[in-house]
């Protein structure tokens, strides 16, 4: 969950990837700014959410942050820019 929005990341388009390699989690993802103060905060709770799949280990967990392509309201599921009044 996006701590300011209270929507999910993966609703937000926030999510670019995920791959898994063995015990290894990737998750390739982007921020909607580069400048978020919450940058930090949301790579935890990524990192923290994946571990609670059965199976994966936090220290197994890897994050990229990239900013291409860059974030685009568009990205957002119909759900969350209706919720976020996009719509």
């Amino acid at each position: 969950m996006d701590p300011e929005l209270d929507v999910d990341i993966v609703s937000l388009g926030l999510i670019y990837e995920v791959i898994v390699k063995g015990e290894i989690v990737k998750i390739v993802m982007t921020l909607t700014t580069p400048g978020c103060p919450l940058a930090g905060v949301i790579d935890r709770m990524v990192k923290e959410a994946a571990a609670s799949v059965e199976g994966v280990e936090e220290e197994n967990v890897e994050t990229e942050l990239v900013w291409d392509p860059p974030w685009i309201q568009a990205m957002m599921s119909e759900e969350a820019r209706l919720r976020l009044g996009f719509l």
